[in-house]
């Protein structure tokens, strides 16, 4: 195949968009996030699970695919897995530090307020609670507690998926530095997942891993203690790698992207159903609540399978506005959440129309954004800490760019 997979590139695209527009959602759903909207909108809730199960994973598996192409771009040139490393070492590691050090801040601040606030305090922003917060935040001295706990800082909030990204990119790259390691994985993957085995293998994980560490270890993002999600994204991650270059999954993927797209609603409309009925106190059955684990995979199993079928049919070629949106979105990424918190404080106070302040969000979300990535790619070396790679926007005909 060509190294060119413009499809894995849309859909990086697509997935970065559906997150920044998922996390400007979390404002209005009554779930519990850094900020919350006073005029929460229930009836958002099943249409945020549409995407809710699947969406990181999807990022993850993308990523895994780039990965192999870069990783194979290195052997060709006769460097070793260790390449990959320092690689994926100077691409992550900057906009992690930068983004938990000055991107993330206003987010905990801004918790801090509400938090203060609901606990009574009229001009939290104003008074000790508040005070020196950039220093408290970065030592770990804030002190900041409720009667939901505490909160941790420094903290990555959004950007775990590069914290997680980043250690998977090392252990990824140890093992195929190891002779033979790699050729053994690549050839495994080819008996295992040939014909429906590219279905059926991944369902039976994912079925595995929300039966028996799903109900054990919860989804923290504090890295040490996730085991359930490492499960899930580091083996959607090397499920990418390995997939990344075979035509005939990429051929099976087009065949059954109906089935599986069809797959996956029923599984949305089962799961939001059931989380629609059983949402707040309620509890359901037990043998309901075990049923679930199967239909929430399917959801998963089903999307993902559709939209690299739709993809690898449909989204075959490149552009300017690929080019430009390949780079951009990591930016993107980076600063949307704190925009977007940022944003929608501020604009609650206002009182204004709630479909309009909702649009205001976003139309400030994306402009920040933009902003962002416009900065970024003039920065020469610094645009690192935006995720942007020195003369990245003049070398953007590359597939599958992160």
């Amino acid at each position: 195949m060509s190294d060119r997979r413009y499809d894995l590139d849309w859909i990086r695209v697509g997935a970065f968009m559906l997150l920044i527009l998922y996390h400007v959602g979390m404002f209005y759903v009554p779930w519990d996030w850094h900020v919350n909207s006073p005029r929460q909108i229930e009836v958002l809730e099943p249409i945020m699970m549409l995407t809710s199960p699947w969406r990181l994973t999807l990022l993850f598996l993308v990523s895994g695919c780039a990965t192999r192409f870069l990783a194979d771009g290195f052997e060709a040139r006769g460097k070793s897995g260790w390449a990959l490393a320092g690689s994926r070492t100077l691409r992550l590691l900057p906009p992690l530090l930068f983004g938990m050090f000055v991107i993330v801040p206003p987010q905990s601040y801004y918790e801090v307020v509400e938090a203060a606030k609901g606990l009574g305090m009229a001009d939290p922003a104003h008074g000790a609670v508040l005070k020196d917060f950039w220093i408290r935040y970065a030592t770990s001295t804030g002190h900041w507690c409720d009667a939901d706990g505490c909160l941790t800082t420094p903290t990555w909030n959004h950007l775990w998926f590069i914290a997680y990204l980043l250690p998977y990119s090392l252990i990824l790259a140890a093992l195929i530095a190891i002779p033979g390691v790699r050729r053994g994985l690549l050839a495994g993957a080819e008996r295992l997942f040939s014909g429906w085995g590219v279905i059926v293998w991944p369902i039976l994980y994912l079925f595995a891993i929300r039966w028996f560490l799903a109900p054990r270890f919860d989804i923290t993002h504090a890295l040490t203690d996730d085991w359930y999600n490492h499960a899930l994204s580091f083996g959607a991650f090397l499920f990418g790698y390995l997939i990344a270059r075979s035509e005939e999954v990429r051929q099976t993927l087009i065949r059954i992207r109906w089935p599986a797209l069809i797959v996956g609603l029923c599984g949305w409309a089962g799961w939001a159903t059931y989380a629609w009925v059983y949402r707040g106190d309620a509890t359901p059955p037990e043998q309901l609540r075990q049923a679930m684990r199967f239909v929430y995979v399917l959801n998963q199993a089903g999307f993902m399978a559709a939209i690299l079928g739709f993809g690898a049919r449909w989204l075959n070629r490149g552009g300017p506005v690929l080019r430009y949106l390949s780079i951009g979105v990591f930016p993107f990424y980076i600063v949307h959440q704190t925009v977007a918190v940022v944003a929608a404080h501020n604009l609650a106070l206002l009182k204004l129309p709630l479909g309009l302040e909702a649009v205001l969000v976003i139309l400030i979300t994306a402009l920040g954004c933009l902003a962002a990535y416009e900065v970024a790619r003039r920065l020469g070396w610094l645009g690192l800490l935006l995720g942007v790679k020195p003369g990245a926007a003049a070398r953007s005909s590359s597939a599958v760019t992160a």
